[in-house]
């Protein structure tokens, strides 16, 4: 036989001194099978009749396959016979688990999304059968508005739990209720009969360990509190640690770049279950209480997107569709959001800005309705205890000036830069963490990085207490019943409304601004090392923290500024009739947004956040400045966002939508194989593994899948014309083989396997041929080996795809895999494209 015109057409590619030409083959999602060809073509060792079926090259019979279950129309021809011929069948007579995927496998969008549309249309056909298949159809229609309901009301209602359970424990760390042990300092001070204070806020019925233990002060009591605040802390942390490592490993983190990137459409099993969503709600409450820097806020989109993921088995709509799953579980990630600041509006903004990867109208509405039902059961269960959804709601809304954007521009670029620096050293150590011996040791890490918490906190208010109470305090204002040292200033008590306007600083707000400065620099570096250790922790409240502290800082200098010059030019405007108003607290909040910004990237659902947060209407713009500045610092620094740099530490294959691709690559460059090209040696891949349409016995398919490792094979006419036919999962292939044997008569090794709808008739004394045509895939999306890299970029972001086939004017070449792109993209970059990891 002649050498075909394939042989000629892959020769640029090949070695042109080897003495055997081999086909091409892909990397992990196409299939091998090796096709010896000898130099002059000839096929070796195969059977006659094999033979006579291999050859079908001619345009005719090509057009014959083309039209193969289709009249001359181009309409399809039932064939009770053999099957369906849809393009995309339904999967009811076919195995369970066919269209399912494996652990740490990329989904395939289209193929989801077509099924369930052929689904859809097969439940609206049936309608008109009757009444109970109305019924039917009227509850497949409702079932997405019913899970993402019950996904908001699990949401809010761990929530609830969590935040109730995160403040009784932290304040456990200092005393206890005697006469009800199960209330926090706050609510046991509200339920007594008769409540006094004394000079640490402490009421008569809230008792510290020093005074249960006999000691009421002095330096021993002192002692003791800081000895058993230790303690307390140790406990709390390693219960955390221990959970985790035990029970549920995924667990830890705030779980933001994991769900990113299953988002996006990557598969990790056991990552939204329901052990993972126990030790993630028990181990924030303790990680908390620890008095660790780190938030619950974050791992409320996890905990959000487990409930999601729960329920969404209840419909096989989405139970069974990870396309459509992920509609729900972007709801349930607003919903977290959503819960976690009190901010709905904003949950649904950060849903689509920063985590979801597809995000249709539909989705758009029920997120919202998700995340309203979220904070409505929030609201009801009231954990704060105040008439308030969230801890930071601000009572003033004094007009700011002009002039004060040049201070809040200054804290987005303060922002940008902490951001910057907090990433890169985070990423440092978490590297270190991950290729070291200190990886080996995670509880042993926590208790260390616990006790140094807690042996340097305790002495200082500002870290002593936690996060979210300090960032309470830092962009409140002061008021009569205040009497910290923050609120120490010189005011004249005869004017109309002396807590309104700014005074002179005393010696109080000299020693707290010492020791803002101090818990600064501490919240900066130690949070560095907290987060990423294998407890739940999230990175908005820390972050926020410093911020805030930063900002509480300007906002007193600029005060005391403005009073010492108060006839000056630049701040005439912001005093009036001897008295000036400038709110410390507004640059908190400005610097907290600033900060957030800086470490997540966020502009506009942080902005959002921060206005619902804190009520803050009247600050929309200093917030959007800010958080404008602290990203474009950021970005020119670095593009990175802490969430965007751990899955890229993780080896994530994620594919972000934001990034450019801007190279001049073809796919050629990278498609698997190539062995030669312009007569320079590119790669010593192994040859394209493929699978014929009617010629490979079931022994020889079984053959490739036990010598390959691949997630799926290209279907070719045959091994000379290399013609495409289709694409089939290895997955699909497997169960449908293992279950052809178990329940068919007559599957032996030496069955052929077809995946065509005609199958010619077979002697007497042939096996039983099987016919997999319904799990063969017939329209896998292809491109032309001359496609630019930036429209196949495009194509595997847009579209979702696992893989690419690469043709040439018909014929099979090569594969793209969604790890080919991202191994291209890391090579381009100056990174090492075997960073990129699938488990």
């Amino acid at each position: 036989m002649e050498p075909t015109e394939t042989d000629a057409l892959l020769v640029e590619f090949m070695d042109p001194a080897a003495s055997v030409y081999r086909t091409v083959q892909s990397n992990e999602d196409s299939g091998v099978a090796e096709l010896p060809l000898e130099n002059n073509g000839r096929v070796e060792g195969r059977q006659t009749q094999r033979l006579m079926r291999q050859r079908i090259s001619d345009d005719d019979e090509m057009l014959d396959i083309a039209m193969d279950g289709r009249d001359d129309h181009g309409m399809e021809v039932p064939d009770k016979s053999h099957g369906s011929t849809h393009l995309m069948d339904t999967l009811d007579d076919l195995p369970p688990g066919i269209g399912q995927y494996d652990d740490f496998h990329t989904i395939d969008w289209l193929r989801d999304v077509a099924r369930d549309r052929m689904r859809h249309r097969h439940i609206v056909k049936k309608r008109q059968d009757g009444c109970w298949e109305k019924l039917k159809s009227a509850h497949d229609a409702w079932s997405g508005w019913v899970c993402v309901f019950l996904v908001g009301l699990a949401a809010g209602s761990c929530a609830g739990i969590i935040d109730i359970g995160a403040t009784w424990m932290s304040d456990l760390k200092e005393g206890v209720c005697l006469d009800a042990f199960w209330f926090n300092q706050e609510q046991c001070c509200w339920t007594a009969n008769s409540t006094t204070f004394n000079a640490e806020g402490d009421c008569d019925q809230w008792f510290t360990w020093p005074e249960l233990i006999g000691s009421v002060s002095g330096a021993g009591s002192y002692i003791i509190g800081y000895l058993l605040y230790i303690v307390w802390a140790i406990i709390f942390g390693l219960l955390a640690a221990m959970l985790v490592r035990v029970f549920a490993p995924y667990a830890c983190g705030s779980g933001i770049p994991e769900i990113k990137t299953i988002l996006s459409g990557f598969i990790i099993r056991g990552y939204l279950g329901k052990w993972t969503l126990l030790i993630k709600s028990v181990g924030m409450m303790l990680a908390v209480s620890a008095g660790l820097s780190l938030g619950k806020e974050g791992p409320f989109v996890h905990v959000a997107c487990c409930c999601g993921n729960i329920f969404s088995y209840l419909f096989p709509k989405y139970g069974r569709n990870e396309a459509k799953k992920r509609e729900i579980l972007s709801a349930a990630s607003a919903a977290g959001v959503s819960v976690a600041f009190g901010a709905p509006i904003g949950g649904i903004l950060f849903s689509l800005e920063e985590v979801s990867y597809y995000f249709p109208l539909k989705t758009l509405w029920r997120s919202f309705f998700c995340a309203l039902i979220a904070a409505f059961i929030l609201r009801s269960i009231n954990p704060f205890g105040n008439d308030h959804l969230v801890m930071f709601y601000i009572d003033y809304n004094e007009q700011w000036s002009l002039q004060e954007l040049i201070p809040f521009i200054l804290l987005g670029a303060l922002g940008g830069v902490f951001g910057k620096l907090f990433i890169k050293f985070n990423i440092m150590w978490c590297r270190y963490r991950k290729f070291s011996s200190l990886g080996n040791f995670p509880i042993l890490e926590v208790l260390v990085v616990t006790f140094i918490t807690a042996l340097i906190s305790y002495p200082n208010q500002y870290t002593r207490m936690n996060s979210s109470e300090l960032i309470r305090l830092l962009v409140s204002r002061c008021g009569p019943e205040d009497e910290m040292e923050l609120c120490d200033y010189n005011r004249n008590l005869s004017t109309p409304h002396p807590y309104q306007s700014s005074a002179v600083a005393s010696s109080g707000v000299h020693s707290a601004l010492w020791k803002l400065f101090l818990a600064l620099i501490f919240k900066s570096v130690i949070t560095v090392f907290t987060f990423g250790l294998k407890i739940p922790a999230g990175l908005f409240i820390p972050s926020m923290a410093v911020g805030a502290i930063t900002g509480r800082m300007i906002g007193i200098g600029m005060e005391q500024l403005v009073l010492a010059n108060p006839s000056s030019p630049l701040f005439a405007n912001m005093c009036e009739q001897d008295s000036c108003h400038i709110t410390p607290g507004l640059y908190a909040l400005v610097g907290a947004a600033a900060a957030l910004g800086g470490v997540t990237r966020m502009t506009v659902s942080l902005v959002v956040i921060m206005f619902e947060l804190t009520g803050g209407l009247e600050y929309i713009v200093p917030l959007m400045c800010a958080a404008m500045t602290s990203k474009w610092v950021g970005d020119a620094l670095g593009r990175e966002g802490i969430y965007d740099a751990h899955i890229v530490l993780n080896g994530y294959p994620f594919l972000d939508s934001k990034e450019e691709f801007t190279h001049t690559t073809i796919a050629a460059d990278v498609m698997r194989p190539r062995y030669w090209r312009y007569g320079i040696g590119v790669r010593n891949d192994p040859p394209l593994c493929v699978i014929t349409q009617d010629t490979m016995t079931v022994e020889e398919v079984e053959q490739v899948m036990q010598n390959t490792m691949h997630n799926g094979f290209p279907v070719v006419v045959s091994r000379e014309s290399q013609y495409l036919v289709g694409f089939v999962l290895r997955r699909d292939l497997n169960l449908a083989i293992t279950n052809a044997r178990k329940t068919s008569e007559g599957i032996v090794s030496n069955s052929t396997v077809y995946f065509t709808t005609h199958v010619p008739p077979s002697g007497p004394n042939d096996p039983v041929p099987l016919k997999l045509r319904k799990i063969l895939d017939m329209a896998p999306i292809t491109i032309t080996d001359q496609t630019p890299m930036e429209t196949v970029v495009e194509m595997f972001r847009k579209l979702g795809l696992r893989q690419n086939l690469v043709t040439h004017n018909g014929r099979l070449l090569g594969i793209i895999t969604k790890k080919d792109v991202l191994r291209h993209i890391a090579q381009l970059e100056n990174q090492d494209p075997e960073s990129i990891l699938f488990n």
